[in-house]
């Protein structure tokens, strides 16, 4: 059965994560290089790796006011002290993707350390 600080650190994970996904924070450097583990890699919906560099290179263009992006049955697990695993679903303007994350706690805060999105049509 989780514990308070299982459902303390998959709060703080649950929130990091849907600050990624509101435009107005994709389209400011400082606030997603914070949330953005150094060793940050993603394996992208479109199949691409991404890395730390790629990702605040690709998200400077965002427009902090754009359609944001929705995000439905995120649960989470802490798997160790510092450590919690994500999974959600996301709709960007129709674009759907089964989504992964983990979230690492640094000195810093709460980063994303890895992350990976797979596109899906229907309701599965």
């Amino acid at each position: 059965m989780p514990d308070a600080l299982d459902e303390d650190a998959v709060a703080a994970a649950i929130a990091c994560e849907l600050a990624l996904l509101d435009p107005g924070v994709r389209g400011d450097r400082r606030r997603v290089d914070a949330l953005l583990h150094p060793d940050f890699r993603e394996h992208g919906a479109s199949g691409r790796i991404w890395d730390r560099d790629s990702v605040m290179v690709m998200l400077d263009g965002t427009d902090p006011g754009g359609p944001p992006i929705v995000a439905s049955r995120m649960k989470g697990v802490r798997l160790a002290p510092g450590l919690v695993h994500l999974t959600f679903d996301t709709d960007a303007d129709g674009r759907r993707a089964h989504r992964s994350s983990l979230w690492r706690r640094t000195e810093q805060g709460w980063q994303l350390y890895f992350h990976q999105g797979t596109l899906y049509d229907g309701d599965d």
